[in-house]
């Protein structure tokens, strides 16, 4: 076979990803809070944009719209104008302006307080304890080391080495440690934690520290027959013990560490009005944007600007226009894409999560004659608020689980009713998946006990033996 060498044309057809297009994307995803901050920032790098004032009369907002349709004509002629259908399929058309205006409300910014840090909160207790400049050296190591559950990372014997010294002085600083807030700081391993925090609580000389100091191998596997055996006491007791042990906190620092409650805000709003619920965005803290006309009318009337301050403006008019068009492109995606939710899921409006059906990203978007990488977009990392609370998006999509009358039902409604099995079982003869299994069945829903076993893990809860009360 003879290989040659050679140059051929052909035609070939392919959607780019431009840098707008890019962007369109990216704003498409980002949830409100993430937006407005983008928003503002676009207000401040591009001269031509201009948010909205409430206090403006809305005939003055139609003429100035109107002036930016004839402008638009004159600046863009002859180029050529992007379809938007091409690059997102179908369904994500460009908007003909803003949704009538709302009242709005002004909310001050709190400005974050500044908190101190785990090691700083420990060094203020050591530096009250003690002046000594060798302690405070050693214990500023120590808390250096601790992990951000409160346990020390390093062993004894380093520090030694570092400071020259015996390891009994080290264990003496690690000791004073140890009584600080949290209780259980400063332990090496969960069995010491849970000790100090014993100790601290008077019950140093208990059943509960003598289960956790000689038999916390065989508790934590929650082998209580062979504790009551060696401890020569009844499963009762030592199950009253384990609740008493429960209570420890088997990490400490995080006690120190955790962050304030992140609060949500909803991208969309779903009330009822009548019989049927109305979806709205919730955009009132959202920049709204429009074309200054103070530059409109020095493009119009000023013919002696240089071709380059000509260029610049008109560049940044385009790109103005394209923003604005692009936001509400999102807003009608996003209300789009809610209000077939809405529909799909009406029995779970009307009655709670035990009524939720299975629903995919792919129906969504076939209904809605959009894509799936679009619904997928639209519905990550937004919350919305409904008359039975704020949910995250994706909550509404779960796989679907067969019945006998041939009907479908959602994994969601699935776990609902094994929590609800198990809250109302016998504690003293827990029921094992198999038998939750058979009891689903005879509702109606066909499921398989490893199914079931998946499920109750994912809700947190432990297998049968585990759950059996003396």
């Amino acid at each position: 076979m003879e290989m040659k060498v050679g140059l051929h044309m052909g035609l070939q057809q392919r959607l780019v990803m431009t840098p707008r297009l890019q962007q369109a994307l990216k704003l498409l995803q980002m949830p409100m809070q993430e937006l407005q901050q983008v928003l503002k920032q676009e207000i401040l790098q591009n001269p031509l944009l201009e948010e909205v004032d409430d206090s403006l009369e809305s005939s003055e907002e139609e003429t100035s719209a109107e002036d930016e349709e004839s402008e638009g004509e004159e600046t863009e002629e002859g180029e050529e104008q992007i379809d938007w259908d091409d690059y997102f399929e179908t369904g994500f058309g460009i908007g003909s302006g803003y949704a009538e205006e709302e009242e709005r409300e002004e909310f001050l910014e709190k400005v974050p307080v500044a908190k101190q840090s785990f090691s700083d909160y420990l060094m203020s207790q050591l530096r009250l304890v003690t002046g000594d400049e060798r302690v405070l050296e050693i214990g500023a190591y120590i808390i250096g080391s601790l992990d951000d559950s409160g346990y020390l990372t390093c062993p004894l014997a380093e520090l030694t080495n570092t400071f020259k010294t015996t390891e009994e002085e080290v264990e003496t600083v690690l000791k004073l440690i140890q009584t600080f807030d949290p209780p259980g700081v400063g332990a090496r391993d969960l069995k010491e934690s849970l000790l100090i925090q014993l100790d601290m609580r008077g019950l140093a000389d208990s059943m509960a520290a003598r289960i956790v100091r000689d038999h916390f191998e065989e508790f934590k596997q929650k082998k209580y027959l062979d504790v009551s055996k060696k401890l020569k006491i009844s499963l009762k007791e030592v199950q009253a013990q384990a609740k008493v042990i429960g209570a420890l906190n088997p990490k400490p620092g995080l006690d120190v560490l955790v962050d304030e409650p992140k609060y949500v805000i909803p991208d969309l709003i779903v009330e009822r009005v009548g019989e049927n619920y109305i979806v709205f965005l919730n955009d009132r803290n959202v920049p709204r944007l429009r074309i200054s006309q103070s530059y409109r009318d020095e493009l119009k009337s000023n013919k002696q600007l240089s071709s380059e301050t000509r260029d610049f403006i008109q560049g940044r008019l385009k790109n103005a226009k394209w923003l604005i068009q692009t936001i509400e492109q999102r807003r009608r995606t996003m209300i789009k894409v809610m209000e077939c939710i809405v529909q799909e899921q009406y029995e779970f409006f009307e009655k709670g999560t035990a009524h939720l059906k299975p629903l995919t990203l792919q129906q969504v978007a076939s209904k809605i004659s959009m894509h799936e990488s679009t619904v997928s977009r639209v519905t990550t990392n937004k919350y919305v608020q409904t008359p039975r609370g704020v949910y995250e998006l994706k909550f509404f999509f779960s796989s679907s689980l067969g019945t006998e009358d041939g009907e479908e039902v959602s994994a969601k409604s699935a776990k609902l009713k094994i929590k609800e099995i198990i809250a109302k079982e016998n504690q003293k003869k827990p029921l094992s998946d198999q038998k939750i299994a058979d009891i689903l069945k005879r509702d109606g829903l066909i499921i398989a006990r490893r199914t079931v076993a998946k499920y109750r893990e994912q809700l947190g809860i432990l297998p049968a033996r585990h759950r059996k009360q003396y």
